[in-house]
């Protein structure tokens, strides 16, 4: 029988009539056994995180200052804990040239007399070579331990150890200064003029980084690609393109057949305006190129999951720039790529050497 049906007999029990036939010393029992207190709350006191279960009767009043005696006696009586290595007080032996200077001869009086310590000695004042010197100043990386005289005095003997000289401690990183990014130096309005003039040598738009222009503006771009045959790469990363922009450029995409890369990272783009350009894909064959990644806000897994499911119906895109969140559409959009590159590789081939056709297993 298991633990829930043994549980099926108490459903219908009536607690009332069970509390009426207890005793009082039963009740007060059961009152301190459902008391409730809490034994992990340290804002409490002591007193209050459990019930006293002391029985026994106190045998006097509390007093301090014999309880501390009464400690005090209990810890002299207690013994030490032996040393893992005995303190004999020999000298131990020293291993290495000692850098202490030698005292001041002890009168053979005043051996066992117990005398003041010295004074602390400056390292200057050590018997050691200027060599020894250099390389301790270049160890601690102390330049004002040693005078200019003494430092090449020392980088011209020849017991040196750190023949680079202080140098040699922390040798930092060269710095290699970056320029910055030269602005786009792109004309606006003159590109946009030539894209609505269809200029057979314009092949690249690109706005990158030119936050100053204007939505409509981008919009305009947008219509006028709508009838060029000569623009095959457009990119406008990074500037401040939103949900609008998003839908003039699906709109674009189906009656565009000639444009093979856009590239709309790093803007203000929600899941609305990218499923859209998503969707135009359906009625699109020449894009090859799609980046839509970084943009102000995350797209959700409910976006991520549709991008997958279109893509997966999509047989003209080779490349698609976004950072998955989730790898279950990581996964699917990934072997979409692979797919459709997998299927020009087979129509490039089929071009050269013709259909193509799998051999027979032997045997078979």
């Amino acid at each position: 029988m298991s633990y829930r049906q043994e549980l099926e007999k108490y459903r219908d029990l009536d607690e009332d009539k069970i509390l009426s036939a207890l005793t009082e010393e039963e009740l007060r029992t059961l009152e301190s056994e459902l008391e409730e207190l809490d034994p992990d709350n340290d804002l409490l006191p002591v007193g209050l995180r459990q019930r006293d279960q002391t029985k026994k009767s106190p045998t006097g009043p509390f007093k301090r200052e014999e309880l501390l005696e009464h400690l005090e006696e209990q810890a002299k009586a207690m013994k030490d804990r032996e040393d893992l290595v005995p303190f004999t007080g020999e000298k131990r032996e020293t291993r290495g040239k000692s850098l202490a200077p030698d005292g001041p001869p002890v009168h053979p009086g005043l051996a066992g007399v117990a005398q003041e310590p010295a004074a602390r000695v400056p390292l200057t004042s050590l018997c050691i070579s200027d060599a020894e010197l250099c390389d301790i100043a270049a160890i601690l990386g102390m330049h004002t331990l040693m005078s200019n005289q003494q430092y090449y005095e020392a980088l011209g003997s020849s017991t040196i150890v750190n023949k680079e000289g202080l140098n040699s401690v922390i040798k930092p990183t060269q710095y290699k200064p970056v320029p910055d990014e030269e602005p786009n130096s792109t004309d606006v309005e003159e590109t946009l003029e030539r894209v609505k003039n269809n200029d057979p040598e314009l092949e690249e738009v690109n706005l990158n980084n030119i936050r100053n222009i204007p939505i409509p503006t981008l919009k305009a771009y947008a219509e006028a690609l709508k009838t060029n045959s000569y623009v095959k790469k457009l990119s406008i990363v990074g500037t401040r393109s939103n949900d609008p922009v998003a839908h003039a450029l699906a709109e674009m995409l189906k009656a565009n057949g000639v444009l093979k890369s856009l590239n709309v990272e790093s803007n203000f783009i929600s899941g609305s305006g990218i499923l859209a350009l998503m969707e135009s894909l359906q009625h699109n064959t020449s894009l090859i190129e799609l980046k839509i990644d970084n943009q102000s806000q995350p797209l959700g897994n409910k976006v991520e999951m549709e991008i997958a499911n279109m893509l997966e119906k999509n047989s003209s895109l080779l490349k698609f720039g976004y950072h998955f969140t989730q790898q279950g559409p990581r996964l699917r959009v990934s072997n979409a790529m692979m797919n459709n590159n997998d299927l020009v590789r087979k129509r490039r081939l089929a071009d050269l050497n013709g259909p193509f056709y799998p051999k027979c297993r032997t045997g078979v």
